[in-house]
């Protein structure tokens, strides 16, 4: 985070001189410090960090293939003129520890067209599906095994 900083720092001056980059460099060191401390955040937390950043690229990779993929099968759907639409409410569980990855997971089905998160409890999801066929997946698919790979 510390070299993030004192890149931008540098980007928005525009120019380097020794001036800027002993200005630049202490800035950073003290905002960094200011940021350890109160914020809990650690050298070893980023560097843990930066290393499952390679997953979140491909979560979002596969997050905006399975867009596209549900807007393909409600495009169907809507088309399918002598097809009934059987609307549900899908309850499902899962095993994530922690909040911020289930919070991922709702957010991920919600942006997936056909799909909304309507609750969140626990471990325990609620998602309204515009059709039964839009379920497949949704309990063990591959955003699932992504969120389990980023916070092991």
């Amino acid at each position: 985070m510390v070299v993030l900083m004192f890149l931008l720092w540098i980007i928005l001056n525009g120019r380097i001189t020794v001036q800027i980059t002993v200005i630049g460099l202490i800035g950073t060191a003290v905002i960094y410090a200011f940021i350890s401390k109160f914020m809990g955040i650690t050298i070893k937390k980023e560097l843990r960090f930066i290393g499952k950043t390679g997953l979140f690229l491909r979560y979002c990779a596969v997050l905006m293939v399975e867009i596209v993929k549900a807007n393909f099968a409600v495009i169907r759907i809507i088309w399918d003129r002598g097809r009934k639409v059987e609307q549900t409410i899908y309850t499902f569980e899962v095993d994530l520890k922690r909040e911020i990855s289930k919070t991922i997971l709702a957010n991920s089905i919600t942006l997936t067209p056909g799909t909304i998160t309507v609750d969140l409890v626990g471990n325990v999801f609620e998602v309204h599906c515009l059709d039964v066929s839009l379920i497949e997946g949704i309990e063990d698919g591959k955003f699932m095994q992504l969120l389990k790979k980023m916070e092991a």
